[in-house]
């Protein structure tokens, strides 16, 4: 490599200068990108003959990134939403060299021009009530693992979380007492208040006493302590899906990720009746298109109100009715800021009317 091509201290500069310090991008971004790069790196390196650690400013042409966008979709079998993460990571990148290095403009424009590719939009894929309670049964509860597990597949049904937001929960974030509560970090780390039900709060309790752990660290862990990988929880998933299928023949139609139990939850508070901005606030949305949940949810619990009635059913079912009364003005009355905390409780008190 020449001493005088800029790419090296770019790139450095592009992570240490641009993303941490004045972006303060997540670590997740910072690690989406690193990926980004490096596989890039390679792709480019073995095209050219040469090692990664010649590869030069003028190596990185936008027939370049299209071929690496090519071989990331269709070779490495990712899909285009992978692909589209892939290009927004070098994107930014030459984003950032087109200020700093002028002369490499041109380059830069040619690579920005990559469109987006478009996706095509699929349904999203829910859980009904009996799915999720045959999933829910296959974790063998005597061991740590199977705790572990039932615990975590539980506490994403009832927040809604994502699975890194779930990953990332520590016990500080959580309050035990009544009226329980968590506290989760979402994308952009914005932090939003999810209600817990008394059955996943005791799971959680439960996990705790067997496997404690610091306030200040990662509640779901693997046998050497290290906390779990989304990739590992979805792994672990298939497989009680594979389980579960034997008894509940629905599920071989569907691709269960962990993100279904997030639409799972969407679904059954609004067939539940529960306001939609309830919903927004509960999942930490920023805009909610629920069109596809309210015609599937009429056929997901058509009989709500009379599960919410009856006392043989887990309280989270009644739970649902119970915010579902709270709809006239559900920001100022679901959750209420308790005196001289910082703790959010639950208000179930049906507004006032006008």
């Amino acid at each position: 490599m020449s001493k005088t091509d800029p790419f090296p201290s770019l790139l450095r500069a592009f992570f240490y200068e641009w993303l941490v310090e004045q972006r303060n991008a997540s670590i997740h971004t910072v690690r989406s990108y690193r990926d980004t790069w490096r596989l890039y790196l390679r792709f480019v390196a073995q095209r050219a003959g040469k090692k990664v650690a010649v590869i030069t400013l003028a190596d990185l042409t936008a027939s370049e990134v299209a071929a690496f966008l090519s071989h990331a979709e269709h070779d490495r079998g990712g899909t285009i939403g992978t692909r589209n993460c892939r290009l927004a990571a070098i994107r930014s990148f030459f984003h950032f060299v087109a200020t700093k290095y002028p002369p490499s403009i041109a380059q830069c424009v040619e690579i920005l021009n990559i469109p987006i590719k478009r996706a095509p939009v699929s349904e999203p894929c829910y859980l009904d009530p009996a799915e999720v309670t045959a999933i829910l049964a296959q974790p063998d509860r005597s061991t740590i693992e199977g705790m572990r597990d039932h615990a975590l597949l539980s506490f994403l049904y009832n927040s809604g979380a994502r699975i890194q937001e779930a990953l990332d929960l520590c016990p500080e974030a959580i309050r035990f007492e009544s009226p329980s509560c968590v506290r989760l970090t979402g994308k952009g780390r914005k932090e939003r208040i999810c209600p817990l039900w008394p059955e996943t709060v005791l799971l959680l309790s439960k996990l705790l006493e067997r496997q404690p752990r610091a306030p200040d660290q990662r509640l779901f862990v693997n046998r050497y302590g290290e906390p779990l990988s989304a990739s590992g929880v979805r792994f672990k998933l298939a497989a009680y899906v594979r389980a579960a299928a034997e008894t509940t023949p629905t599920l071989r139609a569907k691709h269960v990720t962990p993100h279904a139990f997030r639409h799972a939850t969407a679904v059954h508070l609004i067939s539940a009746g529960v306001d939609v901005t309830v919903i927004r606030s509960w999942l930490g949305h920023v805009s909610l298109d629920t069109r596809h949940a309210l015609n599937n949810a009429k056929e997901c619990w058509p009989e709500t109100a009379d599960i919410s009635q009856s006392g043989r059913v887990p309280s989270h079912y009644r739970y649902l009715a119970i915010i579902a009364r709270t709809q006239r003005r559900p920001s100022r009355h679901l959750y209420r800021r308790q005196q001289g905390s910082g703790r959010c409780r639950l208000d179930a008190r049906p507004a006032a009317s006008a």
